[in-house]
């Protein structure tokens, strides 16, 4: 397989289907895909960052809260708190190597989500986090995604 082609088929089909019943689940495509960017500029994957920041367009995202995103936390009043509890899950999951998810972090997201909910919002971060290191070790450029 060469580097620029993009999974094995049947990997391919897993993720999706991970990355489609963890999105589906949570019910909020604007919120889903705020979590996909914000975990794709964590992880530098540039074919997943201009993947979703043309769905989240689509789905009728602002600009402000697209370039802003990266500094969510100091542009507070562009995020309501549900979204802000996601993207610091977001953050602690994807950053699993600074230690454990903090527990007022989880605390935080699990008043804005019921169980089933804070579910696929894991799940969504744990896709969006595998999508990215496939991509990004495949070395998978920008501009391939085709909706």
């Amino acid at each position: 397989m060469s580097r620029t082609s993009l999974l094995d088929q049947e990997v391919a089909r897993a993720m999706s289907a991970l990355s489609a019943a963890a999105k589906k689940g949570l019910g909020d495509p604007v919120l889903a895909e705020l979590v996909m960017i914000r975990a794709s500029q964590i992880n530098h994957c540039a074919f997943c960052l201009d993947m979703h920041l043309r769905i989240a367009r689509e789905n009728g995202e602002s600009e402000d809260r697209l370039h802003l995103l990266n500094a969510w936390e100091e542009a507070e009043d562009l995020y309501t708190e549900r979204e802000r509890a996601a993207l610091a899950l977001t953050e602690a999951v994807t950053v699993l190597t600074d230690g454990f998810v903090p527990d007022e972090v989880y605390e935080q997201a699990a008043k804005h989500f019921d169980e089933a909910g804070l579910a696929h919002l894991i799940g969504l971060i744990t896709a969006i986090n595998g999508w990215n290191r496939l991509m990004v070790s495949r070395r998978i450029p920008p501009g391939g995604y085709q909706p």
